[in-house]
């Protein structure tokens, strides 16, 4: 096919690594002439796979790619800004959608990574040409592992492609699984073992980029996705177990583990930050991520020139924040419809700790709080608060104030008389800026919302389910990036955004077990996760060991259900929703039980499989006609 003449360096460029001395992944040199003879020398083989996690960069992190992962599922619905409705609502869903996403960037990383791997043969062999075909051996496998789950059977490429085809076929899901299973025991045999933040001579890719554990990782998980397909084996779900609980087992030596604080996989958020950054970033629990960075040789970051969504930048701290600065009005009121209603000056205004707004994601209450973190979780189980900012600050002064613009002490103040209009507090409301809350999201409703909490006059407002809209909800605050700089904060995050985190080893083991009829066994690794989330800092050791023992579970708590809850819990909003449906056949019953409005009301089955992209099948004219799957 014509595309896959095409080969993926930094984008569309080729990119060529002449040496290992950068600070986290690789170094790019784009160069201008490229000739297969380039990837049996060092320098080409690394700029084969530069180019590849390039492209990586270039999608995780990004927004169109972001709603793809994000949109269709139980756990979120569309906010008010949002910009790919179609994979929130599946009306339509057509082959359109997918232009620019998996499918083009899967197959033009493909034919590098083949290209890594067959001329790299040629290469004498030392650490680096052994590193780049065991790197090209994994990337490949994560390539057709999201391809497979998303598409079904697709085209197999497995040798590189120099000349154009217009003919083009797909291979059955069976064949695909297997190459994936070959590529990944080949990774797991020959990547470094652990991958450090710095590159080294011996170690040449760090960054966390993939190692001998996120190999095994990705292998167990094929296993298990396969285990529930229709081209399942007999020892799928077995396979699964050994892989995990090997990694489980040996989790030090893989360099993995999880942090005691739920909060501490989210660095950035805790309070204070006792180590570096990249202590959490880089740290043992998150396994395998993509990298970002202010420096322009890794990407498209420029500081002070904000940020578009399709470039290759990091904006997963905007899309599920809600627009603070336009609605944190002092005097919100429930009008006649009982509906929220904007009135007086806003008390908030854009700064770099609350986020740039972007408003296209927001929690589906009905699920999230009617089910994954409803009151009984919430007693124990402290994720709910950790994964939410549920309180916002007033960081602005009243600007028409008839009043002093600071209090008897200095600090600056926000002054709403009472004369203001919708002011029924029936007080002259102060708020000390940077000390008193502007906006409350309770997981509860509140007597007396949005100005009283009960009989008690509330200086900002507060905003219980009952009247949260795609305009107003507590805002995930896993992504937030408080480093950037206090000046330029519309810019992108510099931090990676994680893949694999070590916390899903145990709950797809505990899937596994499931699938083997093994509950109590399964119940067990339930246990490691939701033990760990009942962690708080805040309480004593005796609190703490009461509030793992409550959160615990029995075998015969242990559901497909209860696993997808805990799933929720885990990782709500790091855009693997989706997927963990699809693999456990539970999309179309999950969103008609809990999102039917929006989505529900559209799916079709057949929806469990994106539509192939109509250029890859306008693009095959030799040969028999390229399929579409059914239903598009």
């Amino acid at each position: 096919m014509k595309r896959y003449t095409k080969i993926c360096f930094a984008g569309l460029m080729a990119i060529v690594l002449m040496n290992i001395s950068c600070k986290k992944l690789l170094q790019e040199h784009p160069e201008s002439i490229i000739v297969p003879s380039i990837f049996a020398t060092d320098g080409g083989l690394e700029g084969g796979i530069g180019g590849v996690y390039n492209d990586l960069r270039g999608l995780w992190g990004t927004e169109g790619f972001t709603m793809q992962c994000l949109g269709g599922t139980d756990e979120i619905l569309e906010g008010a800004s949002v910009t790919s409705p179609d994979f929130y609502t599946y009306n339509p869903m057509n082959s359109a959608d997918e232009a620019g996403g998996w499918w083009d960037n899967a197959y033009q990383d493909i034919n590098t990574l083949n290209a890594v791997i067959q001329y790299g043969k040629l290469a004498t062999p030392d650490t680096i040409v052994d590193q780049c075909i065991a790197q090209a051996h994994f990337l490949r496998a994560f390539w057709y592992y999201y391809l497979v789950t998303n598409f079904g059977d697709v085209p197999l490429h497995m040798t590189y492609v120099t000349q154009a085809s217009l003919a083009d076929s797909r291979q059955p899901m069976a064949q695909v699984y297997d190459s994936i299973i070959t590529d990944l025991n080949y990774a797991a045999a020959n990547l470094q073992l652990v991958s450090p933040v710095n590159a080294t001579t011996s170690a040449p890719f760090g960054g966390k980029a993939a190692a001998q554990g996120v190999a095994l990782y990705l292998l167990g998980k094929t296993y298990l996705t396969r285990g529930w397909s229709t081209a399942a084996q007999p020892t799928d779900f077995n396979q699964a177990v050994t892989i995990f609980t090997n990694l489980i087992t040996n989790q030090t030596t893989y360099g993995f583990g999880l942090w005691q604080d739920y909060a501490d996989e989210f660095g950035e958020n805790v309070s204070p930050i006792t180590a570096s950054r990249a202590a959490y970033d880089y740290g043992k629990e998150n396994m395998f991520v993509s990298d970002h960075t202010s420096n322009s040789q890794y990407g498209q970051y420029v500081q002070g020139g904000g940020a578009a969504g399709g470039a290759a930048q990091n904006l997963l701290p905007w899309f599920q924040r809600w627009n603070y600065p336009s609605n944190a009005t002092v005097n919100a009121y429930k009008n006649g419809a009982g509906a929220l209603a904007n009135s007086g000056t806003s008390m908030m205004t854009r700064d770099v700790i609350n986020g740039r707004p972007f408003i296209r994601a927001m929690p589906n209450n009905l699920y999230v709080l009617g089910q994954a973190f409803d009151t009984t979780d919430r007693k124990s189980d402290s994720r709910y608060f950790k994964t939410f900012q549920t309180v916002f600050i007033a960081n602005t002064q009243f600007p028409t104030s008839p009043t002093a613009a600071v209090n008897a002490a200095g600090q600056p103040i926000f002054v709403n008389p009472s004369s203001n209009a919708n002011n029924t507090r029936g007080i002259n409301d102060t708020l000390v800026v940077g000390v008193d809350t502007a906006v409350w999201f309770p997981p509860f409703e509140v007597a007396g919302a949005p100005q009283f909490d009960g009989t008690r006059p509330f200086h900002g407002i507060i905003i219980p389910p009952s009247l949260q809209t795609n305009n107003y909800y507590p805002a995930n605050m896993k992504f937030d990036d408080p480093s950037r700089p206090s000046t330029d904060f519309n810019d992108p995050s510099t931090r990676p955004v994680t893949i694999f985190r070590f916390s899903d080893v145990y709950l797809l083991l505990a899937e596994a077990y499931y699938k083997l009829g093994m509950l109590q066994n399964a119940a067990n690794e339930i246990n490691v996760i939701r033990e760990r989330g009942a962690y708080n800092k805040n309480n004593n050791a005796t609190q703490n060991t009461a509030a793992a023992a409550a959160m615990d579970i029995t075998q015969n708590q242990v559901t497909l259900d209860f696993i997808l809850d805990e799933r929720t819990r885990e990782f709500y909003g790091e855009g693997i929703r989706w997927f963990d449906l699809v693999r456990t056949q539970s999309l179309q019953e999950r969103i008609t039980h809990y999102n039917l409005v929006q989505a529900g009301a559209h799916f079709q089955s057949y929806m469990s499989l994106r539509p192939i992209p109509q250029n890859e099948i306008d693009a095959v004219t030799s040969g028999p006609a390229f399929p579409q799957n059914p239903g598009y």
